[in-house]
């Protein structure tokens, strides 16, 4: 329906769909805060941001999680305006370019980009580029971190096909990066299920460009970048 690989329509959706796919550690991390603690997937912007009165009205962008700023592109135009929210920085996803808040600015959008800015602080797990789902495990994840103030993330994970998780069969691995010092400690894993993965490797990464394997094994880790 889309032609093939080197057409613009084929290539912008190809772009979009293992982007979607890369980032299903987050996705999936993020539906349990919505079924466990109430939490989310798509957040208007004064949800994250109250204290920042011109969100109020922002009808165009949105929170994807608590860490990505999404500001889709809907008519046909090569560049976009979008407001970045006060009281922190934000990373351009594609470019690593650093904005501060408070500001409107105009962002170049060509056919194969949403603009996406990940606030500061945040990490992001990202897997691999697959086909479908569960066609590779999750045990070589690269952990994302966006340097610029301290930040948290529960990596969330389950049999992935079935209704356990709801008899207490998940496991959580809690990420802390601290800031000043350039630490991320990952905590010991809480939780455990059939199949899951007892030890792995994780590959850090920092936006500004530092990056480090380690091995984990459940216990707790600290990791200087």
């Amino acid at each position: 329906m889309f032609g093939e690989r080197g057409y613009w329509a084929f290539d912008a959706q190809e772009k979009m769909i293992n982007l979607r796919y890369r980032l299903l550690p987050y996705i999936y991390s993020t539906s349990w805060e919505v079924t466990s603690n109430g939490g989310s997937l798509m957040r208007a912007l004064f949800s994250d941001f109250p204290e920042d009165k011109k969100v109020t009205d922002i009808g165009d962008e949105y929170m994807f999680g608590k860490s990505i700023l999404v500001a889709p592109v809907i008519s046909e135009v090569k560049r976009r305006s979008l407001y970045l929210p006060e009281g922190t920085q934000w990373i351009d996803f594609w470019t690593g370019e650093k904005q501060k808040g408070g500001q409107e600015i105009s962002r170049e959008a060509p056919i194969d980009i949403i603009p996406l800015y990940v606030k500061a602080g945040s990490i992001l797990p990202i897997g691999p580029e697959v086909q479908y789902s569960t066609e590779k495990s999750w045990d070589n994840l690269e952990i994302k971190v966006y340097p610029g103030c301290n930040g948290e993330f529960t990596l969330y994970e389950d049999e992935n096909d079935n209704y356990n998780y709801e008899k207490g069969m998940y496991s959580t691995i809690t990420m802390k990066w601290n800031d000043r010092t350039r630490m991320l400690t990952i905590e010991n894993r809480k939780g455990e299920f059939s199949g899951m993965l007892k030890e792995r490797k994780f590959n850090i990464v920092t936006a500004d460009g530092a990056k480090k394997a380690v091995a984990y094994n459940g216990k707790k880790v600290t990791v200087k970048m």
